[in-house]
């Protein structure tokens, strides 16, 4: 979940401009790679620009200029994105197996409860459209120390509240933060790519794997928090708040890929205005894409929003650190397979993962009709394989279609569908839940995705199926 909660590159960092400095001479050959490696497209071509130079050095002559200014190595800058993007979605997902114990603190609803979950997805997405380009005009570093002093002040936040209203806010701002670094970071992560093969292949896999890594983490963490800890809403914040603090700090080490520039301030305040279209030859695609993005994005909003409940609701589960396992089992098992499938046929990994998050689905009711607990979770892991092939697969094929020039404003066509698939139709189950109860309310969300999940794969199959014909009936 290239960002379930970020599980997916900046919306704006995807553009290629040849003529912008600090960027690639033209687009990436590998455009199809992993959701890391698509944030990229445009930039890898060539060397981007460091504060020693414009671009055109070599690895090592940077990385003695960035030593020369007591800058850590390019090297060193990739692993401390890397752990950054980590930290941030782990944040993300921590809250998640403690929502149960904030509503019986305080006594709110479940509307309530996926109100607090909502209002993080949206804040997210309104920061990748407006702010997710600023680090290419006024630095990686600036944006990425604001945006890690916010997500600390947001860890206070959860840390001080005494209600719902402290909630809400925390969230938000974290949403807000987490939008803001997502784009650094991926633009960031392209910029200082190690130069050695084996390095860059297993920096390919941790762009891949990272966002819904973290997600399992931050989930399981906290779950063994509840576990094994008296406080565990004040003490998971407190460590949460000294890591971000860490790292706000160590990125004032990074090397700067990004060179000052004539006129950067208007145009950061140019990149501020939201764009998101879709082009004319690729809404065809678009379009049988939406089905995979709502079904995928809706599965994992039902997870971390209520997944905790539905553990300690219907399936009867008094463990608390079970909420925090049923989300971590969604997220890793989808870190897994999109680390498996990101070197195969995007539209076939698109269809086949529709499929599977369809198989996911309906285990996922059958465990809920039995409560059973082992089904539960062999649904769970399904899906999440499902989850993460899907989205990565749907990713990628629209990606092959967008020019340097548009595929900005594409990505962020898809990343307003992902995310209100993420937050509204779990805003909507918390209001339903009260009229028709939590088995039944999460029996028909689970219906609705099986259903879009397979017209995913139908349609997925019969674009691969017509692609092929259309490859078969060219002249040789």
């Amino acid at each position: 979940m290239t960002n379930s909660g970020g599980c997916a590159p900046s919306a704006k960092i995807l553009e290629a401009d040849p003529e912008a400095p600090g960027r690639a001479s033209g687009p990436r050959d590998d455009a199809t790679g992993g959701a890391g490696e698509t944030g990229g497209a445009g930039r890898a071509g060539g060397a981007p620009a460091t504060e020693t130079g414009t671009g055109t050095g070599t690895a090592a002559g940077t990385t003695a200029g960035t030593a020369a200014r007591g800058r850590i190595s390019r090297t060193a800058g990739f692993w401390l994105l890397a752990v950054t993007l980590v930290a941030f979605m782990a944040a993300s997902s921590t809250p998640s197996p403690l929502y149960v114990l904030y509503q019986q603190r305080w006594g709110f609803s479940a509307a309530t409860l996926t109100a607090v979950f909502a209002v993080y997805a949206l804040a997210l997405l309104i920061a990748l459209l407006t702010v997710g380009e600023l680090s290419d005009h006024v630095g990686r570093r600036p944006v990425l120390i604001a945006a890690l002093l916010a997500e600390a002040g947001a860890m206070v936040a959860f840390l001080t509240a005494d209600g719902v209203g402290p909630l809400l806010l925390a969230r938000a701002v974290q949403g807000l933060a987490t939008g803001a670094a997502t784009g650094a970071i991926g633009a960031g992560l392209v910029d200082l790519q190690p130069g050695s093969r084996r390095v860059r292949q297993l920096g390919a896999v941790v762009n891949t794997a990272a966002p819904t890594g973290g997600l399992a983490a931050g989930a399981l963490g906290a779950g063994l928090f509840v576990r094994y800890t008296t406080t565990p809403t004040t003490s998971v914040f407190v460590l949460l708040t000294a890591v971000f603090t860490v790292l706000a700090a160590a990125m004032a080490l990074l090397p700067e890929p990004v060179a000052p520039r004539p006129g950067r301030g208007r145009d950061a305040l140019v990149s501020l205005r939201p764009r998101a279209a879709v082009p004319r030859h690729a809404r065809s695609a678009f379009a049988a894409a939406v089905p995979c993005l709502v079904a995928t994005w809706a599965m994992g909003g039902l997870y971390l929003s209520l997944g905790a409940s539905l553990t300690a609701g219907v399936l009867r589960v008094p463990d608390r650190l079970v909420g925090g396992l049923v989300v971590a089992a969604l997220t890793a098992a989808g870190a897994v397979a999109s680390v498996i499938v990101r070197d195969k046929a995007a539209g076939r990994v698109m269809a086949g993962g529709s499929l599977m998050l369809a198989v996911g689905a309906g285990l996922t009711l059958a465990a809920l009709a039995a409560a059973s607990t082992p089904l539960f979770f062999a649904g769970t892991a399904v899906a999440g394989c499902g989850f993460g092939s899907a989205f990565l697969g749907a990713l990628r094929s629209l990606a092959l279609l967008a020019g340097p020039a548009e595929r900005a404003a594409l990505f962020a066509s898809v990343y307003v569908v992902s995310y209100l698939a993420f937050s509204v139709p779990a805003l909507v189950a918390g209001l339903a839940v009260s009229s028709f109860g939590l088995r039944a309310t999460a029996t028909a969300y689970g219906c609705g995705v099986l259903v879009l999940a397979l017209l995913a794969a139908v349609l997925g199959l019969a674009r691969e199926r017509a692609a092929r014909a259309e490859i078969a009936d060219q002249p040789l």
